[in-house]
């Protein structure tokens, strides 16, 4: 049994198996099962077998976490924490050390709260007699029954026709008793479960005579899933595991349907190793290109060392060998893929090392350009990676379409005011490594910088900040030198009391080259070369405003800023055929000023600031808010006005960030060329919603001779509770559409339904149908 369903509890989170005990509670379960194909479909057994499983997984999770928040919030006894009794009527028997308590009789002890008409507390024997009206609180649950009987030394009792309500995921537990028979063992007669608010629950979950000890197993007869009065599934015996501690098992499994794949079936395995460590094994069946097989290993070595390794295989029946470029490739290249292994190996891993150092591992290794694309989403899918990835370790992973993946091992060091960075960075072009002869992909093999922060020197009005770097820059069939850089920059900043500041500052830079190999033989080989150049800045700038009392009904003041700034870049001209990399000249000034609007609302600040004032006699607060914020920069080449080409000014820059209501927003930004009088890019997006729910964003984005696009992203509320939604994306450019998406929401008080229907132009068409319980998961179909 333990291998078919083990600690389901906080599903969404299990699944990717943080070293955490299991929290008792089903986030989510969310299995689609696809409908039928007119040629190629997964049986009707499959989809039986499939839809048992899934209500077999919410039958069985939902007693063990339920009985577990039951045994947290409202049996377990602190006994260094006295109780406290009060009632109308209070009667003491020294001699029983018994207290009896009659009318309004309330018991209180940390955060826990027991109300009842009538209550006997033997101080003795620790066993309280609750009747009539019994409410007992924890926090934001309740329990409600007619009596209960409770030994808290023993830490066993009984409520009669009780219910339980927990706050976390909305659930209500209802039974004739709700035993606690021993310090991890439960029964509940005529048990029911539902996230349903009233007395006809739109769903719920019943069975009788359940019995469960947590970390052993639970028994259950007649249990059924209802929807209101009909049953949806039942069986007449259950035996489950009910364990709380990460188990090895099988996981649920992934299925589906699609041109290029045919029927699928994904089945993850789970071993838990030990208690820093775990492993998943996925068998990944489809129908027209084979088996893949892959593993994902977890590890914690300490609090700061931890890594993530996965690994997939496939032994692909389909190659794309340049014949039938349209059904196994992909448009966005015009690469074959002739390669039937494939794979991707991924890792990442932390370690902390002594004297405050880090090191950092991250490899990512595809076997062909296509890989990403075609399995972009799933259990080992892309989508799914980098997620994992990024909410783990803090770092991202290259793009799916990103045909060079770095692969790095860095560490690093930082102090206050100074930071070290040692790395060996490969940069694995995967489209030459499978098809050219010729590799000229320059690798960083070492990468080193120290760079210190600005900072004052000593006690005078001076500023230092300084960047070095050294790099041996290595290539398969290309170049290959060492590179040091030293760059260290002054600045003597001066403040004109509150009307400007002006900051000059100058960098000296030195850059020395080994160079091993030069390929294109513009540089001599075994040859040191050096040069040095300087470069000044100067930047001006400064911040005048005025506030505008309003004095509306929700706006208090308003407040105007206006920050122009000037800034002159100088480097001089240098050799640029001597060098294996150049500094470009620059002689140029930039002007930019920006207007920024903020409002102080004095909405619904009345009452708290009386509360605040009158508790703590500080000054009211109030919200701010930055409503518009709009620049407006340029930038003019005074080494070009002095050329023959006498083009010296810059398109013009614009930026818009626009909130004037609750309800609407804009940001825009736009490059104007005045010598060809149009525009060069333009994109604008807007949202707007309502207080209902509804909501709608459009968004633009033009390139002059290369890229224009529209999106569009609909929310309407039809009805209370009736929401539709659409999707629609439009290459303008190329003429082509790029993704549509129609459905609708239906969402009751404990229930919702979700159809639509999605058409990716290059990829399969999908039909949803997806309905879900709060509470306990989703179960649905996408085709």
């Amino acid at each position: 049994m333990d291998l078919i369903a083990l600690s389901f509890c906080n599903m969404n989170h299990f699944l990717r198996f943080h070293f955490i005990s299991a929290i008792c509670f089903i986030d989510r379960i969310k299995i689609f099962m696809p409908g039928y194909q007119a040629r190629n479909r997964i049986g009707q057994a499959d989809h039986i077998i499939a839809r048992l499983f899934i209500l077999i997984i919410i039958l069985i999770a939902t007693p063990v976490c339920v009985c577990a928040d039951i045994q947290d919030k409202f049996f377990e006894d602190d006994s260094s924490e006295p109780w406290h009794i009060a009632a109308d009527e209070m009667n003491y028997d020294h001699k029983t050390e018994q207290y009896v308590a009659k009318g309004n009789a309330v018991i209180t002890k940390k955060g826990r709260k027991l109300t009842a008409d009538f209550v006997r507390f033997n101080y003795n024997t620790m066993e309280v007699l609750a009747v009539g009206h019994v409410i007992m609180t924890a926090g934001e649950d309740v329990l409600i029954g007619e009596s209960m009987e409770m030994d808290l030394a023993a830490e066993i009792g009984t409520i009669y026709n009780g219910t339980v309500f927990l706050k976390e995921n909305h659930f209500y537990i209802k039974g004739d008793k709700i035993k606690k028979l021993g310090k991890n063992s439960y029964f509940l007669d005529k048990a029911s479960l539902t996230s349903c608010d009233g007395e006809r629950p739109a769903w719920k979950i019943t069975g009788r005579n359940l019995k469960v000890t947590l970390e052993g197993y639970g028994f259950i007869n007649n249990a059924a899933l209802w929807a209101r009065k009909v049953p949806v599934f039942y069986t007449p015996f259950l035996v489950f595991p009910a364990k709380q501690k990460r188990q090895s098992g099988l996981l649920p499994p992934q299925i589906g349907y699609s041109k290029r794949k045919w029927e699928e079936y994904n089945q993850p395995f789970y071993w838990a190793i030990n208690e820093s460590s775990d492993a998943t094994f996925y068998l990944y069946h489809m129908g027209r290109r084979g088996d893949k097989v892959a593993f994902e290993y977890r590890y914690v070595l300490d609090n700061n060392s931890k890594g993530t390794l996965m690994y997939d295989f496939l032994k692909d029946r389909k190659v794309d060998d340049g014949t039938q470029r349209n059904e196994w490739s992909y448009t966005a290249d015009d690469v074959s893929r002739p390669n039937a292994d494939r794979y991707w190996f991924r890792w990442k891993h932390d370690q902390a090392m002594p004297f405050g150092f880090s090191a950092k591992l991250d490899i990512d290794i595809i076997s062909d350009h296509d890989y990403l694309h075609e399995f972009k989403n799933g259990y080992t899918g892309f989508e799914e990676t980098s997620d994992y990835y990024c909410l783990n370790f803090g770092r991202d992973i290259d793009e799916y379409d990103d045909s060079t993946r770095v692969n790095s091992l860095s560490i690093n060091k930082s102090w206050s005011q100074y930071s070290l960075n040692a790395e060996l960075r490969w940069y694995d072009n995967v489209i030459n490594r499978r098809q050219e002869d010729v590799d000229t992909t320059l690798q960083q093999l070492p990468l080193i910088k120290f760079d210190a922060s600005k900072q004052k020197i000593l006690n005078t009005p001076c500023y230092i900040a300084f960047d070095s770097e050294y790099t041996y820059s290595h290539s398969k069939d290309g170049d290959r030198l060492h590179r040091l850089d030293l760059y260290p920059r002054f600045y003597l900043p001066y403040n004109y009391g509150s009307y400007f500041t002006f900051e000059p500052s100058f960098g000296v830079r030195e850059t020395v080259w080994y160079v091993d190999d030069y390929s294109d033989g513009t540089v001599e080989t075994d040859k040191i070369l050096n040069r040095q150049i300087y470069d000044i800045k100067l930047d001006l700038f400064t911040k005048i405003y005025k506030i505008y009392n309003i004095n509306g009904k929700n706006i208090d003041k308003i407040k105007h800023s206006i920050e122009p700034q000037i800034i002159y870049d100088y480097t001089p001209e240098q050799a640029h055929e001597e060098y294996p990399d150049t500094i470009g000249e620059n002689n140029l000034v930039t002007y930019s000023i920006t207007n920024t609007f903020t409002s102080r609302s004095k909405e619904n600040t009345e009452q708290k600031n009386r509360v605040v004032n009158e508790e703590n006699d500080d000054p009211a607060g109030y919200t701010y808010n930055e409503f518009c914020r709009f620049l407006l920069e340029q930038s003019y080449d005074i080494g070009e006005a002095r050329g023959d080409n006498f083009e010296p000014f810059f398109p013009i820059y614009a930026e818009l960030e626009l909130s004037p209501a609750k309800y609407l927003s804009l940001q825009a930004d736009a490059e104007w060329c005045q010598y060809e009088d149009s525009l060069l890019s333009r994109n604008v997006a807007v949202t707007l919603s309502d207080y209902r729910g509804d909501k709608l964003f459009v968004e633009h984005r033009y390139k002059l001779d290369s890229r224009e696009s529209i999106y569009y992203n609909i929310n309407l509320r039809i009805l209370e509770r009736l929401e539709v939604f659409g999707e629609y994306e439009r290459n303008i450019y190329d003429g082509r559409d790029i993704r549509s998406v129609i459905g609708f929401l239906y969402e009751s008080q404990c229930w919702s339904i979700r159809c639509f229907y999605e058409d990716e132009k290059e990829s399969d068409r999908k039909y949803g149908f997806i309905v879900s319980l709060y509470g306990l998961g989703e179960i649905g179909t996408e085709l």
